[in-house]
């Protein structure tokens, strides 16, 4: 490994209409705002950060990162997430060693707390790469880790303003294969992601979500998906994805990101160069952020806001409103 790269930590809070998810929360009481989300993933972003000067692992980073967004109940993640359309919790979440390749993503689980937490217990440990529905469960409980306390007011907020949009004509029905809707309501599935490198270059990123709000019971998206919704690879770079998570299934952006970065060097123009790519094809609705092999970040985004932080040698930076 090298001993010249940047160490940090940088985390998204999920791309999407964040405005809309203010207003309704709102509404229902909630008095989530920018200041609490930016506050948010600025102390997730130091709180894997203390991993990493504590002489623990990137991929260690990552997950204390994620863990915190998680717990905290502001994001579509761990008890914060989001609702399919039959009212029922569907969780998904991912994790990538860049040193060694592994990679482990957990999908639809209703179990865990912390599906991070679940994806690091089985990372290194199984030949599979991706376990989904009860089979998981099973294996979160048997791991003895914490049970979902169920939906929070947050996701009940977002659910019950999507029920009552369609019940009173303002919206097609979500069976419709609508783009407007499509776009609408997959925004609000702000996924959290992380990526982190050590001191020695070594990369890992995960991710974790609720899903899109109000997805269809079974749907699985890009967040335990490797090379879609993270990736991590210690001698090109690693990227964290958020939004549309079938765009990011469909042109497997976060692999493709990393490769650019290895190939430019330069994280920003790699992310951003991907992000116009997919957006040719297929439209707006994806965020990035990422590391190169040298620790210089990119953060990229294509939507209204996705808030971001960044801790490390190269100074604290937050970001959230599109520019």
């Amino acid at each position: 490994m090298r001993a010249s790269a940047e160490p940090g930590v940088i985390v998204h809070g999920g791309a999407g209409r964040w405005s809309l998810v203010f207003e309704i929360t709102r509404e229902a009481n909630l008095h989530i705002n920018q200041d609490k989300i930016v506050a948010g993933v600025a102390e997730a972003s130091r709180r894997g950060y203390r991993v990493l000067e504590d002489s623990g692992s990137p991929v260690d980073a990552v997950v204390a990162a994620i863990r915190y967004m998680e717990d905290s109940g502001l994001f579509n993640a761990g008890v914060g997430s989001s609702l399919d359309a039959s009212g029922q919790l569907g969780m998904d979440a991912g994790l990538m060693n860049g040193s060694t390749g592994e990679a482990v993503g957990v999908a639809r689980v209703r179990h865990p707390r912390n599906p991070i937490v679940l994806a690091r217990s089985l990372l290194g440990k199984t030949d599979h790469v991706i376990i989904a529905c009860e089979p998981a469960d099973r294996l979160a409980e048997k791991l003895g880790l914490e049970r979902h306390p169920g939906p929070s007011p947050r996701a009940l907020a977002l659910y019950k303003w999507a029920l009552r949009e369609i019940e009173e004509g303002r919206m097609e029905s979500v069976w419709r294969r609508n783009q407007e809707l499509a776009r609408l309501l997959g925004l609000l599935g702000d996924t959290v992601g992380a990526v982190a490198i050590d001191h020695e270059g070594r990369i890992a990123a995960g991710v974790s979500t609720g899903g899109v709000s109000f997805k269809l019971p079974g749907r699985i998206g890009d967040s335990p998906v490797p090379g879609a919704g993270f990736y991590a690879w210690s001698n090109a770079g690693g990227v964290a994805a958020t939004g549309r998570g079938e765009l990011a299934l469909l042109t497997q952006v976060s692999a493709r990101a990393a490769d650019l970065m290895a190939e430019l060097g330069d994280p920003q123009l790699s992310l951003e160069k991907i992000l116009s790519l997919v957006e040719d094809r297929y439209g707006p609705g994806l965020g990035l952020i990422g590391f190169n092999k040298n620790g210089e970040y990119g953060v990229a985004y294509n939507t209204e806001a996705m808030p971001w932080a960044y801790t490390g040698g190269l100074g604290d930076k937050w970001g959230f409103w599109r520019q």
